[in-house]
């Protein structure tokens, strides 16, 4: 990997946190009852949807950070085995939790994608009626 692109992964990387930074800061300044992150992971998708920041600013770090997802992960279990008290406590509702937040997820996740699809299916076929 050159240097133009590291630097480029780097200042990608430096807008996708000064955007999640302003997701806590607008949550400490209104006083909000959701996460920081949440919110500034709602503000990146605005400020995608309504084309302020354009997807190719920040696409090579989005990839790099998906491809190399499974590394952010080891912090969080070896944060877990410490909690093996409360885990055999309350693993039964941890369980029943997790797996139903994970239906929920997928069920509007693949909600969403047909939605999307359909869309782009009528309007691909508007369009092909057009040519005529």
């Amino acid at each position: 990997m050159n240097a133009d692109k590291i630097v480029k992964y780097l200042l990608q990387i430096t807008g996708l946190i000064l955007i999640n930074k302003a997701g806590f800061y607008i949550v400490e300044l209104f006083e909000l009852r959701i996460p920081g992150n949440v919110l500034g992971m709602i503000l990146l998708f605005v400020l995608l949807w309504t084309k302020v920041v354009r997807l190719e600013w920040f696409e090579g770090a989005a990839d790099f950070l998906v491809k190399h997802l499974s590394f952010f992960f080891v912090p969080i279990s070896v944060g877990l085995m410490t909690l093996g008290g409360l885990i055999a406590e309350n693993g039964i509702q941890l369980a029943v939790i997790l797996v139903l937040s994970a239906i929920i997820g997928m069920v509007f996740a693949g909600g969403a994608s047909n939605v999307l699809i359909k869309r782009k299916g009528e309007k691909e076929s508007a369009n092909s009626a057009d040519d005529l």
